[in-house]
């Protein structure tokens, strides 16, 4: 673990609008700096709601973001930009609706392709504006520099890092995610909550971050249950927002570990929801890092609502049944994953060597493959 002597670079978005009824504030804020070739990246859903963004002059969308996207998508809506030639971007949807405007901000007549800028800080530059507007409240992406995109050759998740994709202005206005239906509330406030977890549990955790990684689980806690009751429920929308933002100020600096590691080839190979596969895997790899960060363990807990404990078996019993009282499916046979495949996706898990590395605890293949089992 780090220590407060350690050195920790944080940056985040220079306006972040956040509370209900701000979506409008794209088109202010598009107006107010001169934008009139406006390209907004979304899903099939969101497309159809791109006025309540209120942009100003000529307005390109492109509307087929995929759920987990990959390099087909991308190179699909570069093409896009590159017959719109846009001065702001906007990401409005999902995670991968913002991690794809991260991309479509700084590839296009940059003279890098994605191969060239995979990894930290390889983008040159930006030229254009970048907004981002989140529609679900999972991934937190913005308020990040981070972008992942599956190449279908290996199967595995690409991950570009840069300040250069760091949005202008985001605008998390909580009412977009009235919508989401109760599976997606669920899953996706787990995967906040994970991130806010794995970043407070992990070896280059940092007491800056922590503030936002406690906070974050907190706030997860005590509003995503209600969320998933009633999704009418604004407050607890709210509340869901401001944890999915958190979580996504702990990926810069800090990133996550294990579980998003182990959680990966469920999306890559067999397409369940990110969201979803981290709620699997969430209760195994929390206990599986108890004995090494006991006091955190039990203050994640804690956060929670749930009893204390750094007991394995307790962290498991207790996690488990949280996500599983959401409406979240907990068995990986269930959501269709062959037996057969446990043991290439352990190895595909294994190599992710850029979060198993973070892990607190070493974590072998072997014992990857025994956490699929146990969450077979």
């Amino acid at each position: 673990m780090t220590g407060l002597t350690t050195p920790i670079e944080i940056a985040r978005p220079a306006i972040i609008e956040f509370g209900s009824g701000l979506v409008a504030k794209a088109g202010h804020w598009a107006r107010a700096r001169g934008y009139s070739r406006i390209l907004v990246v979304a899903d099939a859903f969101n497309a159809g709601r791109v006025g309540l963004l209120d942009l100003p002059g000529e307005v390109t969308v492109f509307g087929e973001v995929k759920p987990e996207p990959d390099l087909p998508n991308l190179e699909k809506v570069l093409a896009l930009a590159g017959q719109a030639k846009p001065d702001l971007v906007i990401g409005f949807g999902g995670g991968s609706a913002m991690d794809l405007a991260k991309l479509v901000a700084v590839l296009p007549g940059s003279g890098q392709s994605f191969a060239e800028v995979v990894g930290p800080e390889k983008v040159k530059g930006r030229s254009v504006g970048l907004f981002q507007v989140p529609t679900t409240a999972g991934t937190g992406s913005e308020g990040g520099t981070r972008s992942l995109v599956t190449d279908p050759a290996t199967q595995n998740k690409a991950a570009v890092q840069s300040r250069h994709m760091l949005a202008d202005i985001a605008i998390v206005d909580p009412d977009l995610t009235l919508t989401v239906p109760a599976a997606v509330t669920a899953a996706t406030g787990v995967d906040a909550m994970a991130h806010c977890v794995e970043a407070f549990t992990s070896r280059k955790a940092h007491p800056l971050i922590d503030l936002y990684a406690l906070e974050g689980i907190r706030l997860v806690g005590r509003f995503l249950k209600r969320a998933v009751a009633d999704g009418s429920d604004k407050e607890a929308r709210a509340g869901l927002a401001l944890a999915s933002m958190y979580g996504g100020f702990c990926l810069g600096p800090v990133n996550t570990t294990a579980g998003h590691a182990v959680a990966y080839p469920l999306g890559t190979r067999h397409h369940i929801p990110h969201g979803l596969a981290c709620a699997l895997v969430f209760p195994h790899t929390l206990a599986f890092n108890a004995p090494v960060v006991p006091e955190k363990t039990a203050l994640v807990l804690e956060a929670l609502g749930l009893p204390a404990s750094s007991d394995e078996a307790t962290v498991r019993a207790a996690t488990h049944r949280f996500c599983a009282d959401l409406g979240i499916e907990m068995k990986l046979s269930v959501l269709g994953v062959p037996r057969e495949d446990l043991e290439a996706m352990a190895t595909e898990a294994h190599a992710i060597r850029r979060l198993l590395d973070n892990n607190p605890r070493e974590m072998s293949r072997e014992q990857i493959l025994a956490l699929y089992d146990a969450a077979f």
